[in-house]
């Protein structure tokens, strides 16, 4: 009695200031959204809602941005390489972008010359079956009509994640930066002896190295365009002391899928650029082949992985296709290797200022600079191997997926428990533990991670459990090696679910 009386409750208004109202009177709370839409509509670095009214100048080096214009500029892009757009036609699901953008379809249909490009086709025979394994093209088995609880799964990532998902790069290569220079700090001032900033600040760097491939692998799956084009330049500057340029990075990463539908069958339908990372554990089935899997890490720490420098001769060598005459493609000149010299100045003058603060920085001669440079280059090096080799090895491996048909999250819940933690959560091991439906659709279903991003890694889990028990594939092939060891799992999981 005396207190206003709450009749009903609507959220998103807010009630201008005023005397208290009588009994009778009608109160409006402004309540906090959900989580859900505060992802989607309050990230740091987006306008506020004023900004949406004006029609902003947009600047290639300013920091906010409007939805209008990067939508523009995804179109834009499209359009611009339609080498990606002719990929991505030819990819498992078809790219998760392909049909949005009406313009980079209409060059598809009149480069007619891209379609026999090596790099950009599938290497099928006339029968379009595999050369190699003489099996069809599958198509993934997406569910229809599609339930209500995995609907997540497919549902194309919305522009305002993307916008995130640029952020967390955004200051992760801050943060990678800002370790760079708090290590100098340690050295300078004698904050701590050398070995123990040295491990310290080690292990931070490896920590940012991993979480660099991640975010890495989730915007390619969905948010492959940068908002601005200086965001291109800074997805992996100190992986290597020079790389591939990011629009590289995208093609070569989306040939690697579709050449390998299988985890498996790796190049099944033409050359993946990741074969060489299987040879030291695949050149042999015998015993001894075991021999030289230690040396998997090593060989990505030297540059052999994606964001590497060896990596990169390696793309360069087989990309773009020469023209049908033999001579070089007029994009190489006007394209990519413009791309390729803008990119590796940018990484080389990072290197260039990580080497002045450990030489002039430290009160040493400039030619002292090599110490410090190659401490951090290793530290760095260390957390992208790491990522690498769990991507492409483990994930890739025969012992790996005959391991998780066994049910190791029963039998080794430690094991899951220590491997979400070094990696950064769960939402992370996601990636590990089903690979497999991320090469069934990696346009629509994009990453495990990504995914675990915003609906969390039980979601996630839940959902990868139901689509796995449903089976990947459509074909009439008989069974792989692969299929049978999900065949093995889903039987497993369903069980322990119910």
């Amino acid at each position: 009695r005396g207190r206003p009386r709450l009749e009903s409750v609507v959220c998103h208004c807010r009630l201008p200031p005023r005397a208290p109202p009588p009994s009778s009177t009608r109160i409006t709370v402004d309540f906090p959204r959900c989580n859900s839409d505060i992802m989607a509509s309050a990230q740091p670095l987006l306008p506020g809602p004023g900004a949406a009214q004006k029609e902003a100048k947009h600047t290639k080096f300013s920091i906010f941005y409007g939805a209008n214009e990067y939508l523009e500029t995804l179109s834009k892009k499209y359009e611009e390489y339609d080498e990606l757009a002719e990929l991505l036609k030819v990819s498992p699901d078809g790219g998760a972008d392909a049909d949005a953008f009406p313009a980079a379809k209409d060059d598809q249909k009149e480069g007619e010359s891209k379609k026999s490009a090596k790099m950009l086709s599938l290497d099928v025979d006339d029968d379009k079956r595999s050369k190699r394994t003489k099996r069809s093209v599958p198509t993934p088995n997406v569910p229809e009509p599609m339930p209500s609880n995995l609907a997540f799964m497919f549902a194309k990532i919305t522009l305002e994640q993307k916008l995130y998902m640029w952020n967390i790069y955004t200051l992760i290569f801050v943060a990678e930066a800002l370790s760079i220079v708090a290590y100098w700090a340690l050295l300078k001032f004698d904050l701590l002896p050398f070995w123990v900033a040295t491990i310290v600040m080690g292990t931070i760097m490896a920590a940012l190295g991993i979480q660099n491939v991640y975010i890495l692998h989730d915007v390619i799956h969905g948010a492959t365009f940068p908002p601005y084009e200086w965001q291109a330049y800074i997805t992996h500057p100190f992986a290597d002391f020079f790389s591939l340029p990011w629009m590289e990075m995208i093609m070569e990463h989306n040939r690697h899928h579709n050449s390998t539908f299988d985890l498996l069958n790796h190049g099944e339908f033409g050359w993946d650029p990741a074969n060489w990372l299987y040879v030291l554990q695949e050149w042999t089935p015998a015993w001894y082949g075991w021999l030289t899997v230690p040396l998997v890490p090593l060989w990505h720490f030297v540059g052999a992985s994606d964001t590497g420098g060896l990596f990169a001769i390696l793309w360069w060598m087989n990309f773009p296709d020469a023209c049908p005459s033999g001579k070089c493609d007029k994009a190489f000149w006007t394209k990519w290797l413009p791309a390729r010299v803008k990119h590796n100045l940018f990484v080389l003058s990072c290197w260039a200022c990580v080497w002045l603060l450990g030489s002039v920085g430290l009160g040493l001669p400039l030619s002292e600079g090599w110490k410090f440079t190659l401490i951090v280059s290793a530290m760095f090096r260390t957390g992208f191997s790491l990522a690498w080799t769990f991507f492409t090895n483990i994930n890739h491996s025969h012992w790996w997926n005959e391991f998780l048909a066994s049910d190791p999250e029963r039998t080794w819940p430690f094991l899951h428990r220590f491997m979400a933690f070094c990696l950064g959560g769960s939402h992370r091991w996601n990636e590990m533990l089903f690979h497999d439906i991320h090469h069934m659709c990696p346009g629509r279903i994009g990453a495990m991670s990504q995914r675990g991003r915003f609906h969390g890694w039980q979601k996630v889990h839940d959902a990868c459990v139901e689509i796995l028990a449903n089976g990947l594939w459509k074909h009439d092939d008989p069974e792989t090696q692969m299929e049978q060891h999900q065949k093995r799992r889903s039987l497993v999981l369903k069980s322990r679910t119910e």
